[in-house]
């Protein structure tokens, strides 16, 4: 083939890429406007709810907990021989404090979440999708948006929340640990969290959580049902389920975090 041809060649399949990659997005974009809509219907699903929030926030507490507990351990243990090169070390929990409400406790919970529970999604409904139960949901005049994907959405938004609480707690405390062993005063260490880490770093790093476990559950129903290809299709949606989750929580934590600065 001529330099031309492969070069032509080259076109065809970047626009072809790019082509895939928006009509991607438009059938996200309409799951999650169909999602919204069947969320204010009558006859909300609130067993289902319940049922998926177990699964999906309540399993998790320990996966979440342990990352957090030696998350904040290991951050202590850095920052502590970090300051003391400058005679700060006494100031390690502001540091820790800020880095694990502001970034460290929300990002890292909702990857946790993302492997764990974005993973689970996919699997289960392109399971379902590939044995042909999602159409048969359709043929006996049931929604399948209403009973297999607001379920989760709505599970998944309000329990990383909820999880991201406790690992600001847990990562603290894991600092503490540390510290205490360093020789900081636990009662100092206490109040330099408290006096450096408002309530407005508080929220801002929780709110962003909803956003993050909106983006899990919606990206692992969508690719969930889009599955198509029997066993293997359902392997290859599970793993581009937790790859782009994690990707678009990093992108959504930069833009959320700018827009926080900015308010």
């Amino acid at each position: 083939m001529s330099p031309s041809g492969e070069q032509a060649g080259s076109v065809v399949r970047l626009g072809g890429r790019a082509l895939s990659i928006v009509d991607e997005l438009g059938r996200f974009s309409l799951l999650a406007v169909d999602t919204a809509r069947v969320a204010f219907r009558r006859r909300f699903p609130l067993q289902d709810v319940l049922v998926q929030f177990e699964s999906i926030a309540v399993r998790s507490v320990s996966i979440v907990a342990v990352t957090a507990l030696f998350t904040g351990m290991v951050l202590a243990l850095q920052t502590v021989v970090s300051l003391a090169r400058f005679g700060a070390k006494p100031y390690t929990g502001s540091f820790v404090g800020l880095s694990i409400i502001l970034e460290l406790g929300p990002v890292l919970t909702a990857l946790m979440v993302a492997g764990r529970v974005g993973a689970g999604i996919t699997a289960e409904i392109g399971s379902m999708a590939v044995t042909e139960q999602v159409d048969a949901i359709r043929a006996m005049g049931a929604d399948p948006v209403r009973k297999l994907v607001l379920p989760r959405v709505i599970a998944c938004t309000l329990g990383v929340p909820l999880l991201a609480v406790l690992a600001d707690i847990l990562g603290v405390f894991g600092g503490l640990v540390i510290s205490a062993q360093s020789g900081i005063s636990p009662d100092f260490y206490i109040s330099t969290v408290t006096s450096t880490v408002t309530l407005a770093d508080f929220l801002k790093g929780i709110s962003k959580t909803f956003a993050f476990g909106w983006i899990v559950a919606s990206v692992g129903c969508h690719l969930g049902l889009g599955t198509r290809g029997g066993t293997m299709g359902v392997g290859r949606s599970t793993t581009r389920a937790v790859v782009i989750s994690s990707i678009a929580i990093f992108v959504a934590d930069f833009f959320l975090t700018k827009l926080f600065l900015v308010l």
